[in-house]
């Protein structure tokens, strides 16, 4: 009997040990699956940066660069769109550009302005009046010639552009027949045609003389201004109506007649105009005079 009871208490003191050692085992494994799950987890999450992470990264300088060229696109596939973004740009991504580089922007065209005036341009020369001068082919675009009906009435070439202007002056004008040299045309009005003419107008006294004008058009133009002079010393002042370049031609004789062609180019804008001033500025006689016979346009 005492045998009995030890091995009862024996064996109910073995069942809780042994119930205790299974549940600790139950608890061990538990605890391992819960770790690998957690170790699982982690795993996967780390897995899913590094994932994320290789898409969104975005290389400072790409390798092909170091050569200073980019490769091609494949052929038949179009090139990548550049990404959206403020750092973006937008459009195709241009060659040459690094990325997060914004392309420059290009220099605004410049406007087309109208085209400078060249400067107004004024110069004279003087030459001996030729024994015959033919004002139809002198005063290709216009010719005025004075003194051969009477002191008022010139002849102008007909058809003529009308561009020299007659404006007056001071004294009187007085019309003579004895001039050196010989005027003709063949398309005047309103006389038609001259074969030789050798008159002219003339002022007396100083301070006395002729005003003209001729206009410009923009372009270099050429006139001629046959003039003379008596016991007298003249002045010739030229200028542009637009401002610019002024000339100033003295001519003299105290004892008899001389004459010029005094040839003018001249460039001003359109719509300004040649302004010509032939004047006594001396008289060495009693009637000291400057004449006028004709002017011509080439």
């Amino acid at each position: 009997m005492g045998r009995q009871d030890h091995g009862g208490d024996a064996g109910r003191t073995s069942y809780p040990y042994r119930h205790n050692r299974s549940a600790l085992r139950r608890m061990a494994r538990a605890r391992q699956r819960r770790r690998w799950l957690l170790e699982a987890l982690v795993a996967v999450t780390c897995l899913a940066a590094v994932v994320g992470s290789l898409g969104t990264e975005r290389h400072g300088t790409p390798r092909e660069e170091e050569s200073g060229v980019l490769p091609a696109p494949p052929i038949g596939r179009p090139a990548a769109p550049s990404p959206s973004g403020p750092d973006a740009g937008g459009g195709i991504v241009s060659p040459g550009l690094r990325p997060r580089q914004h392309s420059p922007t290009p220099s605004p065209s410049p406007s087309l302005s109208p085209s400078t005036p060249a400067e107004p341009t004024l110069a004279v020369g003087q030459a001996d009046v030729p024994a015959q001068v033919d004002l139809s082919t002198v005063g290709r675009v216009d010719w005025t010639h004075w003194g051969l009906s009477d002191a008022g009435t010139p002849v102008r070439k007909r058809g003529g552009s009308g561009e020299i202007r007659d404006e007056g002056g001071r004294g009187e004008r007085v019309s003579y027949s004895n001039n050196p040299e010989a005027y003709s045309w063949h398309d005047g009005a309103p006389v038609r045609s001259a074969g030789g003419t050798l008159s002219g107008v003339y002022t007396c006294g100083e301070g006395t003389g002729f005003n003209l004008a001729v206009a410009a058009d923009g372009q270099p133009r050429t006139v001629h201004l046959y003039a003379g002079l008596w016991m007298a010393r003249g002045r010739l002042d030229l200028r542009l109506s637009s401002g610019g370049p002024t000339s100033t031609v003295r001519l003299e004789d105290p004892h008899t007649m001389r004459t010029a062609d005094l040839t003018v180019r001249f460039r001003a804008p359109r719509g300004a105009k040649l302004l010509v001033s032939w004047t006594v500025e001396e008289s060495f006689g009693d009637c000291g005079n400057v004449s006028l016979q004709a002017v011509a346009l080439r």
